[in-house]
Protein backbone atom coordinates (compact mmCIF):
# COMPACT_ATOMS: atom_id res chain seq x y z
CA UNK A 1 0.00 0.00 0.00
CA UNK A 2 1.29 3.44 -0.94
CA UNK A 3 -0.10 6.43 0.92
CA UNK A 4 -0.27 9.69 -1.06
CA UNK A 5 -0.61 12.80 1.05
CA UNK A 6 -1.89 15.90 -0.72
CA UNK A 7 -2.14 19.41 0.68
CA UNK A 8 -5.86 19.91 0.11
CA UNK A 9 -5.96 23.72 0.24
CA UNK A 10 -3.05 24.05 -2.16
CA UNK A 11 -4.54 21.49 -4.55
CA UNK A 12 -7.97 23.13 -4.54
CA UNK A 13 -6.43 26.50 -5.30
CA UNK A 14 -4.46 25.09 -8.23
CA UNK A 15 -7.45 23.25 -9.68
CA UNK A 16 -9.62 26.35 -9.32
CA UNK A 17 -6.84 28.36 -10.98
CA UNK A 18 -6.90 25.84 -13.84
CA UNK A 19 -10.62 26.31 -14.53
CA UNK A 20 -10.59 30.08 -14.12
CA UNK A 21 -7.59 30.31 -16.45
CA UNK A 22 -9.37 28.05 -18.94
CA UNK A 23 -12.49 30.23 -18.83
CA UNK A 24 -10.48 33.44 -19.28
CA UNK A 25 -8.58 32.11 -22.29
CA UNK A 26 -11.68 30.70 -23.93
CA UNK A 27 -13.58 33.98 -23.44
CA UNK A 28 -10.74 36.19 -24.59
CA UNK A 29 -9.86 34.08 -27.59
CA UNK A 30 -13.37 33.04 -28.60
CA UNK A 31 -14.24 36.05 -30.78
CA UNK A 32 -11.14 35.53 -32.95
CA UNK A 33 -11.44 31.80 -33.64
CA UNK A 34 -10.47 30.90 -37.24
CA UNK A 35 -8.53 34.15 -37.80
CA UNK A 36 -5.57 33.23 -40.02
CA UNK A 37 -3.65 36.49 -39.74
CA UNK A 38 -1.56 37.78 -36.86
CA UNK A 39 -3.76 39.56 -34.32
CA UNK A 40 -3.12 42.46 -31.97
CA UNK A 41 -5.45 41.98 -29.00
CA UNK A 42 -4.83 43.60 -25.63
CA UNK A 43 -7.48 41.89 -23.53
CA UNK A 44 -11.21 41.16 -23.45
CA UNK A 45 -13.48 42.30 -26.28
CA UNK A 46 -16.66 40.72 -24.85
CA UNK A 47 -19.09 42.40 -22.42
CA UNK A 48 -18.22 42.30 -18.75
CA UNK A 49 -20.04 39.88 -16.49
CA UNK A 50 -20.08 36.47 -18.16
CA UNK A 51 -17.66 34.03 -19.79
CA UNK A 52 -18.31 32.73 -23.28
CA UNK A 53 -19.61 29.14 -23.56
CA UNK A 54 -16.97 26.83 -24.97
CA UNK A 55 -16.90 23.21 -26.13
CA UNK A 56 -13.35 22.95 -24.74
CA UNK A 57 -14.82 23.01 -21.24
CA UNK A 58 -18.26 21.54 -21.98
CA UNK A 59 -16.94 18.14 -23.04
CA UNK A 60 -14.93 17.85 -19.84
CA UNK A 61 -18.08 18.45 -17.83
CA UNK A 62 -19.70 15.55 -19.68
CA UNK A 63 -16.75 13.24 -18.92
CA UNK A 64 -16.89 14.28 -15.25
CA UNK A 65 -20.59 13.37 -15.14
CA UNK A 66 -19.90 9.98 -16.75
CA UNK A 67 -17.13 9.25 -14.23
CA UNK A 68 -19.46 10.09 -11.36
CA UNK A 69 -22.24 7.90 -12.77
CA UNK A 70 -20.22 4.79 -13.64
CA UNK A 71 -17.32 5.05 -11.18
CA UNK A 72 -13.62 5.10 -11.98
CA UNK A 73 -13.24 1.31 -11.77
CA UNK A 74 -15.76 0.67 -14.53
CA UNK A 75 -15.09 3.79 -16.61
CA UNK A 76 -13.32 2.95 -19.86
CA UNK A 77 -13.06 4.11 -23.45
CA UNK A 78 -16.30 2.41 -24.45
CA UNK A 79 -18.31 4.03 -21.64
CA UNK A 80 -16.75 7.33 -22.69
CA UNK A 81 -17.84 6.60 -26.27
CA UNK A 82 -21.42 6.04 -25.16
CA UNK A 83 -21.26 9.37 -23.35
CA UNK A 84 -20.20 10.96 -26.65
CA UNK A 85 -23.24 9.56 -28.41
CA UNK A 86 -25.71 10.55 -25.69
CA UNK A 87 -24.39 13.86 -24.45
CA UNK A 88 -22.43 15.75 -27.14
CA UNK A 89 -24.38 17.87 -29.63
CA UNK A 90 -21.81 19.19 -32.18
CA UNK A 91 -21.33 17.24 -35.40
CA UNK A 92 -18.57 19.29 -36.98
CA UNK A 93 -15.24 17.90 -38.22
CA UNK A 94 -13.79 15.07 -36.09
CA UNK A 95 -16.70 15.23 -33.65
CA UNK A 96 -19.18 14.35 -36.38
CA UNK A 97 -16.99 11.68 -37.97
CA UNK A 98 -16.44 9.96 -34.62
CA UNK A 99 -20.16 10.02 -33.77
CA UNK A 100 -21.01 8.51 -37.16
CA UNK A 101 -18.40 5.78 -36.69
CA UNK A 102 -19.63 5.04 -33.18
CA UNK A 103 -23.20 4.82 -34.48
CA UNK A 104 -21.99 2.26 -37.03
CA UNK A 105 -20.46 0.18 -34.22
CA UNK A 106 -16.79 1.09 -34.66
CA UNK A 107 -15.05 1.43 -31.28
CA UNK A 108 -12.00 3.58 -30.39
CA UNK A 109 -9.36 4.08 -31.64
CA UNK A 110 -10.98 2.77 -34.83
CA UNK A 111 -13.78 5.33 -34.44
CA UNK A 112 -11.21 8.12 -34.71
CA UNK A 113 -9.31 6.53 -37.59
CA UNK A 114 -11.87 5.36 -40.14
CA UNK A 115 -12.37 7.93 -42.93
CA UNK A 116 -10.84 10.63 -40.72
CA UNK A 117 -7.48 11.25 -42.38
CA UNK A 118 -7.73 15.04 -42.14
CA UNK A 119 -9.48 15.76 -38.89
CA UNK A 120 -7.69 13.19 -36.73
CA UNK A 121 -4.82 15.72 -36.68
CA UNK A 122 -7.07 18.54 -35.45
CA UNK A 123 -7.68 20.22 -32.12
CA UNK A 124 -10.69 18.53 -30.54
CA UNK A 125 -8.82 16.40 -27.99
CA UNK A 126 -5.90 18.38 -26.55
CA UNK A 127 -8.30 21.20 -25.66
CA UNK A 128 -10.11 18.98 -23.14
CA UNK A 129 -7.24 17.43 -21.14
CA UNK A 130 -7.40 19.57 -18.00
CA UNK A 131 -9.85 17.20 -16.30
CA UNK A 132 -7.45 14.25 -16.63
CA UNK A 133 -4.53 16.31 -15.32
CA UNK A 134 -6.54 17.57 -12.33
CA UNK A 135 -7.61 13.99 -11.50
CA UNK A 136 -3.96 12.83 -11.58
CA UNK A 137 -2.01 15.85 -10.25
CA UNK A 138 1.70 15.22 -10.62
CA UNK A 139 1.20 11.71 -12.06
CA UNK A 140 1.57 12.32 -15.81
CA UNK A 141 1.25 8.73 -17.04
CA UNK A 142 -2.04 8.31 -15.20
CA UNK A 143 -3.34 11.54 -16.73
CA UNK A 144 -2.10 10.34 -20.14
CA UNK A 145 -4.01 7.07 -19.80
CA UNK A 146 -7.30 8.94 -19.59
CA UNK A 147 -6.27 11.52 -22.19
CA UNK A 148 -5.61 8.71 -24.68
CA UNK A 149 -8.91 7.07 -23.77
CA UNK A 150 -10.60 10.39 -24.55
CA UNK A 151 -8.61 11.48 -27.61
CA UNK A 152 -8.73 8.24 -29.56
CA UNK A 153 -12.53 8.42 -29.81
CA UNK A 154 -12.30 11.17 -32.42
CA UNK A 155 -8.57 11.29 -33.30
CA UNK A 156 -7.47 7.66 -33.42
CA UNK A 157 -3.68 7.52 -33.49
CA UNK A 158 -3.29 10.88 -35.20
CA UNK A 159 -1.50 14.07 -34.22
CA UNK A 160 -4.59 15.12 -32.30
CA UNK A 161 -3.95 12.29 -29.84
CA UNK A 162 -0.22 13.07 -29.60
CA UNK A 163 -1.24 16.64 -28.77
CA UNK A 164 -3.58 15.42 -26.03
CA UNK A 165 -0.81 13.32 -24.48
CA UNK A 166 1.53 16.32 -24.57
CA UNK A 167 -0.92 18.73 -22.89
CA UNK A 168 -2.13 16.18 -20.32
CA UNK A 169 1.46 15.58 -19.25
CA UNK A 170 2.15 19.32 -19.26
CA UNK A 171 -0.83 20.12 -17.07
CA UNK A 172 -0.33 17.19 -14.70
CA UNK A 173 3.31 18.05 -14.06
CA UNK A 174 2.41 21.71 -13.52
CA UNK A 175 0.96 20.79 -10.11
CA UNK A 176 4.44 20.12 -8.71
CA UNK A 177 6.81 21.84 -11.15
CA UNK A 178 6.94 25.58 -11.86
CA UNK A 179 9.74 25.67 -14.47
CA UNK A 180 7.76 25.94 -17.71
CA UNK A 181 10.72 25.03 -19.91
CA UNK A 182 11.36 21.88 -17.88
CA UNK A 183 7.68 20.90 -18.01
CA UNK A 184 7.55 21.32 -21.79
CA UNK A 185 10.76 19.38 -22.41
CA UNK A 186 9.63 16.52 -20.16
CA UNK A 187 6.21 16.43 -21.83
CA UNK A 188 7.94 15.84 -25.17
CA UNK A 189 9.29 12.53 -23.85
CA UNK A 190 5.76 11.08 -23.78
CA UNK A 191 5.14 11.48 -27.54
CA UNK A 192 7.04 10.19 -30.60
CA UNK A 193 10.10 12.35 -31.22
CA UNK A 194 9.38 12.44 -34.96
CA UNK A 195 5.72 13.51 -34.74
CA UNK A 196 4.54 16.90 -35.96
CA UNK A 197 3.63 18.06 -32.45
CA UNK A 198 7.21 17.54 -31.27
CA UNK A 199 8.53 19.26 -34.40
CA UNK A 200 6.54 22.45 -33.73
CA UNK A 201 7.33 22.54 -30.00
CA UNK A 202 11.04 22.16 -30.69
CA UNK A 203 10.98 24.98 -33.26
CA UNK A 204 9.60 27.33 -30.61
CA UNK A 205 12.16 26.27 -28.00
CA UNK A 206 15.06 26.64 -30.44
CA UNK A 207 13.93 30.01 -31.78
CA UNK A 208 13.36 31.36 -28.28
CA UNK A 209 16.94 30.42 -27.41
CA UNK A 210 18.09 32.34 -30.51
CA UNK A 211 16.06 35.36 -29.30
CA UNK A 212 13.90 35.24 -32.43
CA UNK A 213 10.85 37.54 -32.01
CA UNK A 214 7.71 35.58 -31.26
CA UNK A 215 5.90 36.89 -34.34
CA UNK A 216 8.66 35.56 -36.58
CA UNK A 217 8.59 32.21 -34.77
CA UNK A 218 4.85 32.13 -35.36
CA UNK A 219 5.42 32.50 -39.11
CA UNK A 220 7.90 29.62 -39.01
CA UNK A 221 5.26 27.39 -37.38
CA UNK A 222 2.71 28.40 -40.02
CA UNK A 223 5.16 27.57 -42.83
CA UNK A 224 6.15 24.25 -41.24
CA UNK A 225 2.53 23.08 -41.00
CA UNK A 226 1.07 24.54 -44.21
CA UNK A 227 0.66 21.06 -45.70
CA UNK A 228 -1.80 20.23 -42.90
CA UNK A 229 -3.73 23.47 -43.24
CA UNK A 230 -5.43 25.54 -40.56
CA UNK A 231 -7.21 24.33 -37.45
CA UNK A 232 -4.78 21.48 -36.91
CA UNK A 233 -3.08 20.39 -33.68
CA UNK A 234 0.63 20.85 -34.60
CA UNK A 235 0.07 24.49 -35.58
CA UNK A 236 -1.91 25.35 -32.47
CA UNK A 237 0.29 23.45 -30.03
CA UNK A 238 3.10 25.53 -31.50
CA UNK A 239 1.10 28.65 -30.64
CA UNK A 240 0.46 27.39 -27.09
CA UNK A 241 4.21 26.84 -26.69
CA UNK A 242 4.89 30.36 -27.96
CA UNK A 243 2.59 31.75 -25.29
CA UNK A 244 4.13 29.71 -22.49
CA UNK A 245 7.79 30.21 -23.47
CA UNK A 246 7.79 33.77 -24.77
CA UNK A 247 5.36 34.87 -22.05
CA UNK A 248 8.00 33.90 -19.48
CA UNK A 249 5.49 33.20 -16.72
CA UNK A 250 3.57 36.46 -17.05
CA UNK A 251 -0.13 35.52 -17.25
CA UNK A 252 -1.31 38.41 -19.41
CA UNK A 253 1.69 38.42 -21.70
CA UNK A 254 1.49 34.65 -22.22
CA UNK A 255 -2.23 34.72 -23.00
CA UNK A 256 -1.99 37.65 -25.41
CA UNK A 257 0.98 36.15 -27.28
CA UNK A 258 -0.81 32.82 -27.77
CA UNK A 259 -4.09 34.36 -28.91
CA UNK A 260 -2.36 36.87 -31.18
CA UNK A 261 -0.98 33.94 -33.18
CA UNK A 262 -4.53 33.36 -34.44
CA UNK A 263 -6.37 30.21 -35.65
CA UNK A 264 -8.00 28.23 -32.80
CA UNK A 265 -7.67 31.15 -30.41
CA UNK A 266 -10.10 30.04 -27.71
CA UNK A 267 -8.23 26.74 -27.44
CA UNK A 268 -4.71 28.17 -27.34
CA UNK A 269 -5.70 30.88 -24.87
CA UNK A 270 -7.64 28.43 -22.73
CA UNK A 271 -4.77 25.94 -22.48
CA UNK A 272 -2.20 28.63 -21.66
CA UNK A 273 -4.51 30.02 -18.99
CA UNK A 274 -5.09 26.58 -17.50
CA UNK A 275 -1.38 25.70 -17.32
CA UNK A 276 -0.45 28.98 -15.66
CA UNK A 277 -3.45 28.73 -13.35
CA UNK A 278 -2.21 25.33 -12.18
CA UNK A 279 1.36 26.47 -11.68
CA UNK A 280 0.58 29.61 -9.72
CA UNK A 281 -2.92 29.00 -8.42
CA UNK A 282 -5.59 31.69 -8.28
CA UNK A 283 -3.17 34.32 -6.94
CA UNK A 284 -1.21 34.18 -10.21
CA UNK A 285 -4.27 35.23 -12.23
CA UNK A 286 -4.67 39.03 -12.53
CA UNK A 287 -7.72 40.02 -10.49
CA UNK A 288 -9.03 42.44 -13.12
CA UNK A 289 -9.18 39.56 -15.63
CA UNK A 290 -10.73 36.99 -13.27
CA UNK A 291 -13.29 39.43 -11.88
CA UNK A 292 -14.30 40.46 -15.40
CA UNK A 293 -15.99 37.10 -16.10
CA UNK A 294 -16.50 35.76 -12.58
CA UNK A 295 -16.93 32.14 -11.54
CA UNK A 296 -19.77 30.98 -13.83
CA UNK A 297 -19.56 28.27 -16.49
CA UNK A 298 -21.87 28.61 -19.49
CA UNK A 299 -22.56 25.59 -21.72
CA UNK A 300 -23.18 25.24 -25.43
CA UNK A 301 -22.23 21.71 -26.53
CA UNK A 302 -23.95 19.30 -24.12
CA UNK A 303 -27.40 17.82 -24.68
CA UNK A 304 -29.81 19.90 -22.58
CA UNK A 305 -31.16 16.73 -20.93
CA UNK A 306 -27.89 16.49 -18.99
CA UNK A 307 -27.28 20.16 -18.21
CA UNK A 308 -29.02 19.95 -14.86
CA UNK A 309 -26.37 17.56 -13.53
CA UNK A 310 -23.32 19.50 -14.68
CA UNK A 311 -21.25 22.01 -12.65
CA UNK A 312 -22.42 25.61 -12.96
CA UNK A 313 -19.30 27.30 -11.58
CA UNK A 314 -15.55 26.79 -11.54
CA UNK A 315 -15.76 26.40 -7.76
CA UNK A 316 -18.32 23.58 -8.00
CA UNK A 317 -16.29 21.90 -10.74
CA UNK A 318 -13.20 22.02 -8.52
CA UNK A 319 -15.04 20.43 -5.58
CA UNK A 320 -16.41 17.59 -7.70
CA UNK A 321 -13.01 16.87 -9.24
CA UNK A 322 -11.41 16.68 -5.79
CA UNK A 323 -13.91 14.00 -4.72
CA UNK A 324 -12.95 11.75 -7.65
CA UNK A 325 -9.17 11.83 -7.20
CA UNK A 326 -8.97 8.97 -4.64
CA UNK A 327 -11.12 6.78 -6.93
CA UNK A 328 -8.87 7.43 -9.92
CA UNK A 329 -5.81 6.29 -7.98
CA UNK A 330 -7.58 3.08 -6.94
CA UNK A 331 -7.64 2.03 -10.61
CA UNK A 332 -3.85 1.61 -10.62
CA UNK A 333 -2.47 -1.90 -10.04
CA UNK A 334 -0.64 -0.88 -6.89
CA UNK A 335 -2.82 0.01 -3.93
CA UNK A 336 -2.71 3.80 -3.68
CA UNK A 337 -4.52 5.53 -0.84
CA UNK A 338 -5.00 9.28 -1.24
CA UNK A 339 -5.17 11.30 1.96
CA UNK A 340 -6.00 15.02 1.91
CA UNK A 341 -3.95 16.73 4.61
CA UNK A 342 -2.07 19.96 5.22
CA UNK A 343 1.11 18.53 3.74
CA UNK A 344 2.45 16.86 0.59
CA UNK A 345 4.62 13.77 0.36
CA UNK A 346 4.99 13.97 -3.43
CA UNK A 347 7.85 11.90 -4.79
CA UNK A 348 8.55 12.63 -8.45
CA UNK A 349 10.34 9.34 -9.13
CA UNK A 350 7.51 7.31 -7.63
CA UNK A 351 4.90 9.42 -9.41
CA UNK A 352 6.50 8.98 -12.82
CA UNK A 353 6.81 5.21 -12.30
CA UNK A 354 3.02 4.81 -12.21
CA UNK A 355 2.00 3.38 -15.61
CA UNK A 356 5.47 4.20 -16.90
CA UNK A 357 5.71 3.87 -20.68
CA UNK A 358 1.93 3.83 -21.14
CA UNK A 359 1.80 6.15 -24.15
CA UNK A 360 4.84 4.57 -25.82
CA UNK A 361 3.24 1.13 -25.62
CA UNK A 362 -0.15 2.36 -26.74
CA UNK A 363 1.22 4.04 -29.86
CA UNK A 364 2.62 0.69 -31.06
CA UNK A 365 -0.85 -0.71 -31.65
CA UNK A 366 -2.67 -1.00 -34.98
CA UNK A 367 -4.84 1.93 -36.08
CA UNK A 368 -7.55 -0.63 -37.00
CA UNK A 369 -8.07 -1.96 -33.49
CA UNK A 370 -10.21 -1.60 -30.37
CA UNK A 371 -10.45 -2.88 -26.78
CA UNK A 372 -13.20 -4.58 -24.79
CA UNK A 373 -13.33 -5.75 -21.17
CA UNK A 374 -15.72 -7.29 -18.66
CA UNK A 375 -14.08 -5.19 -15.89
CA UNK A 376 -13.44 -8.28 -13.80
CA UNK A 377 -11.11 -10.92 -15.17
CA UNK A 378 -10.79 -10.71 -18.95
CA UNK A 379 -10.12 -8.12 -21.63
CA UNK A 380 -9.22 -8.24 -25.29
CA UNK A 381 -7.62 -6.16 -28.01
CA UNK A 382 -9.21 -6.76 -31.41
CA UNK A 383 -7.17 -5.98 -34.50
CA UNK A 384 -8.47 -5.95 -38.08
CA UNK A 385 -6.11 -6.78 -40.92
CA UNK A 386 -7.25 -3.60 -42.71
CA UNK A 387 -10.03 -1.02 -42.70
CA UNK A 388 -13.33 -2.57 -41.48
CA UNK A 389 -14.90 -3.02 -44.91
CA UNK A 390 -15.83 -6.46 -46.28
CA UNK A 391 -16.91 -7.45 -49.80
CA UNK A 392 -18.83 -10.38 -51.24
CA UNK A 393 -17.10 -13.75 -50.68
CA UNK A 394 -14.07 -12.05 -49.13
CA UNK A 395 -12.09 -13.61 -46.28
CA UNK A 396 -11.56 -11.06 -43.51
CA UNK A 397 -8.92 -11.75 -40.84
CA UNK A 398 -9.34 -10.67 -37.23
CA UNK A 399 -6.70 -11.07 -34.53
CA UNK A 400 -7.78 -11.07 -30.88
CA UNK A 401 -5.24 -10.78 -28.06
CA UNK A 402 -6.82 -11.83 -24.78
CA UNK A 403 -5.62 -10.81 -21.34
CA UNK A 404 -6.35 -12.68 -18.12
CA UNK A 405 -6.57 -9.96 -15.47
CA UNK A 406 -7.61 -11.97 -12.42
CA UNK A 407 -6.06 -15.42 -12.21
CA UNK A 408 -2.36 -14.76 -11.98
CA UNK A 409 -0.20 -17.67 -13.07
CA UNK A 410 -3.24 -19.74 -14.06
CA UNK A 411 -4.91 -20.63 -17.34
CA UNK A 412 -8.41 -19.42 -18.06
CA UNK A 413 -9.99 -22.16 -20.20
CA UNK A 414 -12.81 -20.96 -22.45
CA UNK A 415 -15.00 -22.20 -25.29
CA UNK A 416 -15.35 -19.81 -28.23
CA UNK A 417 -18.46 -19.37 -30.36
CA UNK A 418 -19.13 -16.99 -33.23
CA UNK A 419 -22.44 -15.47 -34.28
CA UNK A 420 -22.55 -14.39 -37.93
CA UNK A 421 -24.92 -12.82 -40.47
CA UNK A 422 -27.05 -15.37 -42.38
CA UNK A 423 -24.95 -17.47 -44.74
CA UNK A 424 -21.56 -16.22 -43.54
CA UNK A 425 -18.86 -18.64 -42.38
CA UNK A 426 -15.90 -18.45 -40.01
CA UNK A 427 -12.78 -20.44 -39.17
CA UNK A 428 -11.45 -20.27 -35.61
CA UNK A 429 -10.31 -22.32 -32.65
CA UNK A 430 -13.17 -23.45 -30.42
CA UNK A 431 -10.83 -23.73 -27.44
CA UNK A 432 -9.25 -20.59 -26.03
CA UNK A 433 -6.72 -20.79 -23.20
CA UNK A 434 -5.73 -17.45 -21.67
CA UNK A 435 -2.57 -17.48 -19.55
CA UNK A 436 -1.44 -14.87 -17.08
CA UNK A 437 2.24 -15.42 -16.27
CA UNK A 438 3.76 -14.88 -12.88
CA UNK A 439 6.76 -12.54 -12.89
CA UNK A 440 9.85 -14.78 -12.64
CA UNK A 441 13.35 -13.40 -11.98
CA UNK A 442 16.87 -14.84 -11.91
CA UNK A 443 19.16 -14.30 -8.94
CA UNK A 444 20.67 -11.21 -10.62
CA UNK A 445 17.25 -9.64 -11.15
CA UNK A 446 16.67 -10.52 -14.83
CA UNK A 447 13.01 -11.04 -15.76
CA UNK A 448 12.65 -14.44 -17.45
CA UNK A 449 8.89 -14.79 -17.38
CA UNK A 450 8.53 -13.86 -21.02
CA UNK A 451 5.43 -12.43 -22.64
CA UNK A 452 2.51 -14.70 -23.34
CA UNK A 453 0.52 -13.16 -26.17
CA UNK A 454 -2.68 -15.23 -25.94
CA UNK A 455 -3.30 -14.46 -29.61
CA UNK A 456 -6.13 -16.10 -31.52
CA UNK A 457 -7.12 -15.63 -35.16
CA UNK A 458 -10.63 -15.58 -36.57
CA UNK A 459 -11.32 -15.61 -40.33
CA UNK A 460 -14.76 -14.46 -41.43
CA UNK A 461 -16.07 -15.19 -44.93
CA UNK A 462 -19.00 -13.19 -46.31
CA UNK A 463 -21.52 -14.30 -48.90
CA UNK A 464 -23.66 -12.08 -51.11
CA UNK A 465 -25.75 -11.10 -48.05
CA UNK A 466 -23.87 -7.92 -47.10
CA UNK A 467 -25.55 -5.02 -45.33
CA UNK A 468 -24.27 -1.48 -44.81
CA UNK A 469 -23.24 -2.53 -41.29
CA UNK A 470 -22.69 -6.22 -40.49
CA UNK A 471 -22.48 -7.49 -36.91
CA UNK A 472 -20.28 -10.40 -35.90
CA UNK A 473 -19.99 -11.52 -32.27
CA UNK A 474 -17.20 -13.56 -30.69
CA UNK A 475 -18.34 -15.10 -27.41
CA UNK A 476 -16.28 -16.87 -24.75
CA UNK A 477 -17.88 -19.13 -22.15
CA UNK A 478 -16.16 -20.62 -19.13
CA UNK A 479 -16.95 -21.78 -15.58
CA UNK A 480 -14.52 -19.06 -14.49
CA UNK A 481 -16.60 -16.30 -16.11
CA UNK A 482 -19.63 -15.02 -14.23
CA UNK A 483 -21.25 -14.34 -17.63
CA UNK A 484 -20.19 -14.90 -21.27
CA UNK A 485 -17.56 -12.49 -22.57
CA UNK A 486 -18.81 -11.01 -25.84
CA UNK A 487 -16.72 -9.12 -28.40
CA UNK A 488 -18.77 -7.07 -30.88
CA UNK A 489 -17.17 -6.89 -34.33
CA UNK A 490 -18.51 -4.52 -36.99
CA UNK A 491 -17.70 -4.97 -40.68
CA UNK A 492 -19.07 -2.41 -43.10
CA UNK A 493 -20.46 -3.31 -46.50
Amino acid sequence: MINIKINEDKLKDKILGCWIGKNIGGTMGGPFEWETEMLDIKGYTTPKGEPLPNDDLDLQLAWLWALEQFGAKQFDVNILSKSWQRMICPNWNEYGIAKRNLDLGLLPPLSGEFENDKWKHSNGAWIRTELWACLAPGYPNLAIKYAIMDATVDHGLGEGTYAAVFTAALESMAFYESDIRKIIETSLTFIPSDCRIAECVNIVLNEYDKKTPYRKTREMIVETTKDLGWFQAPLNIGFVTIGLIYGEGDFKKSMIYAINCGDDTDCTGGTVGAVLGIIGGTKSIPSDWSEYIGDRILQISVNALYNIGLPKTCTELTQRVIKLIPEIFKTVDKEYIVEFTGEDNYNRKEAFSVLEGYSENYFKRSRFSFDVSNHFNISATVEYEKAPVIREFENFKIKVTFKNTAYEGEILHCTAKMFLPDGWNAEYSRNVHIVRNLDLYTADGQNISGETQNEYHFVVTANENIMASNKVYIMLESPYLYSPFVIPVTLLG
